[in-house]
């Protein structure tokens, strides 16, 4: 599959599956929360507050795995594979362009102090489980 067909595979996933899980390590363990995601060219961003463990275990490790598309319907149901680098962001621009209402429920507004934004660069993306492919599609970074 040539790359601008998984890159446009990947983005339409990225638009469309906005919640995911979201792997961290914490201690030595790997721990994973869904979270929901927004992204602009191959970054994902995602709104959280300072005082969760997965801004402690990112400062301890920045990397990350996650996984967003898979429908649940079974076999040929695509999905991205993301693995990034975190960065703690606290952009007040970047909060104010993320912000949305449905973070009313845990923040004052996108100028709340405890929030932050988690910026992850990719460093591998992988197209997934895509019906017709056997092995999965592999975006070059």
């Amino acid at each position: 599959m040539k790359q601008e067909h998984v890159r446009a595979q990947v983005e339409q996933i990225l638009e469309s599956d906005l919640v995911g899980p979201m792997a961290t390590v914490k201690g030595k363990m790997p721990h994973s929360r869904y979270m929901t995601f927004y992204h602009d060219n191959l970054t994902l961003y995602t709104l959280t507050s300072k005082q969760t463990d997965k801004v402690d275990d990112i400062e301890q490790n920045p990397y990350t795995h996650i996984i967003l598309g898979y429908e649940g319907e079974g076999f040929g149901d695509a999905y991205v594979e993301y693995e990034g680098k975190v960065n703690v962001n606290d952009s007040p621009e970047l909060k104010k362009k993320l912000w949305s209402d449905h973070a009313n429920i845990y923040f004052d507004g996108p100028d709340d102090p405890n929030l932050t934004v988690l910026e992850i660069k990719p460093l591998h993306i992988r197209l997934m489980n895509k019906k017709g492919q056997e092995t999965p599609q592999e975006l070059e970074i």
